[in-house]
């Protein structure tokens, strides 16, 4: 049986025991070349915009970096300018039983490869989300005992004012009195270029990868956003 090409947009029917349309394996692998060229033109877009393999999720609109005031470690009024240093920003909590000890002490290992006019341009930041437990006093034995870098303490509301503009979610739980208690929250850490620009973010359970996490803390260094 022939499909009679002398007329445009005819076919000949189809033989007993067979569907009028393609055959389901060929639409199968139609289907799988549309979603492989789908994946292939997102994994494009977000190396045509960021060229370097990040380690860490990148931003792809590099958006600024909100600053934020409060009193520092060393019971002072402190500011947070995003712009002028590279930064890594944390939310976390002194009486954290392990995230923020994991977190801190890894940011403080990569500081610790950096060579020294790096490191005179890197800042590692925690931001507490226990204004009501972490005394500048506290904040500052933890520092210390973690390897450094600065904290500040915000009251509420402002805290959670710039705890949404960095897209960060705490709370109280395990409450046992007004004084014991634990906190959850987002475990991310914040990289910001030195032009104020939000450029990666890390999971705590990334920064086990030190030298991963060190590159991309060097490329940015290098290279802040336009």
């Amino acid at each position: 049986m022939s499909t009679d090409l002398s007329r445009p947009g005819t076919l000949s029917p189809a033989e007993p025991g067979q569907g009028a349309g393609r055959p389901w394996y060929v639409s199968a692998l139609l289907a799988l070349l549309a979603v492989a060229l789908v994946l292939g033109g997102a994994w494009l877009f977000v190396r045509v915009r960021s060229p370097f393999p990040f380690y860490g999720t990148a931003y792809p609109q590099t958006p600024a970096a909100a600053s934020f005031s409060g009193t520092g470690a060393d019971g002072q009024p402190y500011t947070f300018s995003p712009a002028g240093k590279t930064s890594a920003v944390f939310f976390g909590f002194t009486h954290c039983p392990n995230i923020c000890p994991v977190t801190l002490g890894f940011l403080n290992q990569v500081r610790e490869k950096l060579t020294p006019e790096e490191r005179a341009d890197f800042r590692v930041v925690l931001v507490s989300v226990d204004p009501q437990r972490d005394t500048p006093e506290l904040l500052n034995e933890y520092l210390d005992y973690f390897g450094g870098g600065e904290a500040v303490n915000i009251p509420e509301p402002k805290l959670s004012e710039v705890a949404k503009a960095y897209g960060v979610g705490y709370r109280r739980s395990a409450v046992k009195s007004p004084q014991e208690y634990q906190v959850d929250h987002t475990t991310a850490t914040y990289l910001i270029d030195s032009a104020g620009k939000l450029r990666v973010l890390w999971d705590y359970t990334q920064l086990g990868q030190v030298d991963r996490v060190l590159a991309d803390v060097r490329y940015v260094m290098r290279n802040p956003a336009k």
